[in-house]
């Protein structure tokens, strides 16, 4: 897992560091404008004319900006350092890389300039780079960018150089990835110590461009495990907990799935939740439809055993089948309610008195999160593994919180809604943030917008089930799942493109994808 640090816990980490294991501060400044700087020669070889321009800030962003500075200068390039504030307004180790670029300065009097309270006009009249450095905001940033800030990261975004931002582009707020008015667009971002959520989520991954992690030397083991912890997920971590199928296997030992899904005019949704369940490995799946509906999924699976339930005059699964239902749920080992199950009153009623007496894991999507939201206490009276897995617009009836603050701060919602409902919630979206109840946060690292099609949540319920039912624990299934599904679609895309991709097209990846994570 590649752990990220919100603001809060980098600067605990920070402080750790300098309080606890006595590095100094300046130390730690020193390596960050080091491994930047190494780090952009590696990736541009060519500077052009060997030109720099670094815009700094008052704070320790800007103090890296100094360092940065001197290290360009020792490479044999030409430095300008434009400062957006007075020299006086600059303080602790800042100011001392601030010193000792301006002795630099008084040397190298053709190849090094500075120039400090950069005034609206002056910005406009900056030289010319090859490469732009934004050491302007650090990691505490929030809010609007203003006044002379503004006019700089303006410049910055109209010039056709290479912008490389320190540990993140000024005006991304470093934790939710917002962006309030305006934001540095980089081309690469180099984040020290620790990547940080606002490098993923949110409108920041638009403005972070390649993400690279320099080490500032503090030491690994600072990072110890901490509450709300946030991770990355990444290809190893899901070959690291996948089960392993045994010699001795047989299709009833290595995941029984039972789905309870479809109504009249959806037959898409409990067809592609099947066909994705079986895909991904489940031993036998059986579908649970309306009888009204039995002989259209009939003919579309081969593999999969439907069974026809006694159903509504709207075509739904009526309360007269919780018999029939109960009986394939005792079968199973894990059950997958919800995916196009409609919202007739009897059915969600019949959903509602489903829930708490399934004594089985359960992976509950689409119209059975519509069900539940009017009485979410049921998942918290669960004893039995329950993972959800919500759009934005469900969470919001299910937690009763505004959809677009979900969505700002998804990665802080995720785990604080898994916790609430008792269940791990898997929060879909760009990107999809899984969250334990514990407090973790997954953020999926694959996927694309593409993925943004009819469908794509069925295949997602029918992964995230297949994998409970071979043993997976729901943490882990979950975040599994998303991953697996998210490199369907850009397989998928691959082939299609974005415009043109199915939710069907991800069902036909999915061995592939599985033999390149097992490999």
């Amino acid at each position: 897992m590649q752990l990220l640090a919100t603001s809060e816990q980098m600067r605990q980490f920070d402080r750790a560091a300098i309080d606890k294991y006595a590095i100094p501060g300046l130390l730690l400044m020193e390596n960050a404008g080091r491994g930047f700087v190494d780090l952009i020669l590696n990736r541009k070889d060519r500077l052009g004319e060997r030109a720099v321009v670094v815009v700094c800030g008052k704070g320790n962003n800007g103090g890296d900006g100094f360092v940065i500075a001197r290290h360009f200068a020792n490479k044999g390039c030409r430095v300008h350092v434009a400062l957006l504030c007075r020299r006086r307004d600059v303080r602790g180790d800042a100011k001392t890389n601030l010193d000792i670029w301006l002795k630099m300065v008084s040397e190298a009097k053709n190849a090094l300039s500075f120039q400090e309270a950069v005034s609206p006009i002056q910005v406009n009249r900056l030289p010319k780079a090859a490469v732009l450095v934004d050491a302007i905001f650090g990691t505490g940033f929030v809010g609007k960018v203003r006044g002379i800030q503004r006019k700089a990261i303006e410049w910055i975004n109209s010039q056709n150089s290479f912008v490389a931002s320190v540990d993140i582009p000024s005006g991304v707020d470093a934790t939710s990835g917002i962006v309030e008015n305006l934001a540095v667009k980089a081309n690469i971002t180099a984040a020290m110590g620790l990547a940080k959520p606002g490098h993923y989520v949110g409108v920041g991954r638009e403005h972070a461009g390649e993400v690279e992690v320099v080490d500032i030397s503090i030491p690994s083991f600072v990072y110890k495990p901490i509450p709300n912890q946030i991770y990355r997920v990444l290809r190893e971590d899901i070959a690291n907990v996948l089960p392993h199928r045994p010699l001795s296997a047989h299709k009833y030992s290595v995941g029984k799935v039972f789905i309870l899904a479809g109504s009249r005019g959806f037959t898409g949704a409990p067809f592609m939740t099947a066909q994705s369940a079986m895909r991904a490995g489940a031993g036998a799946v059986i579908l649970g439809v309306p009888k009204s509906i039995h002989s259209v999924l009939a003919r579309k699976v081969t593999e999969v055993m439907v069974t026809p339930l006694e159903d509504t005059a709207n075509g739904t699964v009526a309360f007269s089948a919780l018999d029939a239902i109960r009986e394939k749920i005792d079968w199973a080992d894990v059950v997958v309610l919800g995916p196009g199950l409609a919202r007739n009153d009897e059915t969600q009623g019949l959903i509602l008195g489903l829930v708490p007496s399934i004594s089985k894991p359960l992976v509950l999507d689409a119209d059975g999160l519509n069900a539940v939201a009017a009485q979410p206490s049921v998942l918290r009276k669960r004893q039995y593994a329950t993972i959800l897995t919500p759009h934005v617009g469900e969470l919001s009836r299910l937690i009763k919180q505004d959809g677009r603050s979900i969505d700002m701060h998804r990665v802080s919602v995720a785990p604080a809604a898994a916790k609430m409902l008792n269940s791990t919630v898997i929060l879909k979206g760009a990107p999809t943030v899984t969250g334990s109840p514990t407090g973790t946060a997954y953020i999926n690292s694959t996927g694309n917008p593409g993925m943004a099609t009819a469908g794509a949540g069925d295949v997602l319920a029918g992964i995230t089930g297949s994998l409970v039912a071979q043993g997976m624990e729901a943490e882990h299934a979950a975040y599994s799942a998303v991953f697996i599904h998210g490199m369907c679609g850009d397989l998928a895309a691959k082939t299609y493109g974005q415009r043109g991709l199915l939710a069907l097209d991800l069902v036909d990846q999915l061995p592939k994808v599985f033999r390149m994570v097992e490999a």
